[in-house]
């Protein structure tokens, strides 16, 4: 029984462990995608207009993981 509960403790520290890397890469990606969109913003030309709007491609997902990971830190306080 102990090494049951030595393995789920483990296991249960690496997956939380990989939860906030996870987060951390995310939060570092679409902080960079951020800033590349608002100085290529500021850009005329066509194919900076057209890598603004590929971009929100890959900005709009990760909003909604940050949106995600948000709730889920309230959640934890508040509960």
């Amino acid at each position: 029984m102990i090494s049951t509960v030595t393995t789920a403790t483990v296991t249960t520290v690496t997956t939380v462990a990989l939860a906030t890397t996870l987060s951390a890469i995310a939060m570092v990606t679409l902080l960079a995608l951020l800033l590349q969109k608002e100085i290529v913003t500021f850009s005329d030309s066509d194919r900076a207009q057209a890598l603004n709007r590929r971009l929100n491609v890959a900005i709009v997902p990760l909003l909604m993981v940050f949106v995600m990971l948000v709730l889920v830190k309230v959640i934890q306080v508040v509960g």
